[in-house]
């Protein structure tokens, strides 16, 4: 079984995916932020490190979704291809950040990869207003992460919502989590756990 979770920067998803992982003792995945050759350049120079970054991104988690089909274990995800191609990727383009030549190329490879992969048997998708995810940045306080607007914030949660309001590939679930502690409060990750109970008993 493959759970995904979506969501912006800073609205949760890697400690999620812990707590989960603990949880149901299913195999944890997590975006690769601290051995990316990439990151700390693109924050610095978006224009020129944005094809790049992105395609390191893909190669990854198509990577990940590939061991995933190859195991019988079931794996929570912190995030999802969909997010680079439908989010971050389109993001960086309209902002023109990425010009068309790299993003065409880019969105080439995204289609033939998505022919190959399944999608998520559960995505939840952690909704958050802009005040709650730069707290939370700021909180756990990433260097690489310091110069974040709340503009290039505010386009991706634009783009999150587009998104989510026409996803079909599967279950979903949506957790506002701008009220949620899920981290510190063992009744917030009780109420989310109980959600995500509802919607596995339907998948079986």
């Amino acid at each position: 079984m493959h759970i995904a979770i979506a969501g912006n920067i800073g609205a949760g998803k890697t400690s999620l995916a812990e707590l989960l992982s603990k949880h149901y003792k299913w195999e944890a995945n997590f975006e690769d932020v601290i051995d990316n050759p990439y990151l700390d350049d693109f924050y610095m120079h978006m224009e020129r490190w944005s094809f790049n970054l992105q395609v390191y991104f893909l190669n990854s988690r198509f990577r990940q979704l590939m061991n995933f089909n190859g195991s019988n274990k079931s794996v929570v995800q912190d995030r999802t291809v969909y997010e680079d191609a439908y989010i971050f990727a389109p993001n960086l383009h309209a902002m023109g950040l990425m010009n068309h030549r790299d993003f065409n190329n880019y969105q080439s490879l995204f289609e033939l990869m998505e022919s190959m992969i399944k999608a998520p048997d559960l995505l939840i998708y952690l909704r958050s207003s802009i005040p709650n995810l730069v707290n939370k940045i700021h909180k756990r306080g990433r260097q690489y992460e310091n110069s974040i607007s709340i503009e290039y914030l505010n386009r991706l949660n634009e783009r999150y919502e587009a998104w989510i309001s026409t996803y079909d590939k599967g279950k979903l679930l949506i957790v506002d989590v701008d009220n949620l502690d899920f981290v510190d409060n063992k009744e917030d990750l009780g109420l989310i756990i109980e959600k995500v109970d509802a919607e596995l008993n339907g998948l079986f």
